[in-house]
């Protein structure tokens, strides 16, 4: 799986986890939360920087955003269904 992938999984699991909307979320982070949706999607490139920052705010280690994990892509998916439903 695509790195950038992964990283956007994992991103999107635990904003979500933490109970945040992505513009609540990334409004304080002084980023464009339009670009931050292409990442959480596995479309844009992230810089080490900004995986770091985010893993500060999100209170987990960076490598916690980059290892693949199973159960946040099963999470993803369910997540995304319950979007889908609100939108």
């Amino acid at each position: 799986m695509d790195l950038k992938v992964i990283i956007g999984i994992n991103l999107k699991y635990y904003r979500y986890k933490s109970g945040l909307s992505q513009e609540k979320f990334y409004s304080n982070l002084g980023l464009s939360h339009k670009y931050l949706a292409c990442v959480e999607r596995g479309e844009e490139n992230i810089t080490t920087d900004y995986i770091d920052l985010l893993a500060q705010k999100l209170g987990v280690s960076p490598t916690e955003l980059t290892t693949y994990n199973e159960e946040h892509i099963i999470n993803k998916r369910r997540v995304d269904e319950r979007e889908k439903v609100q939108i």
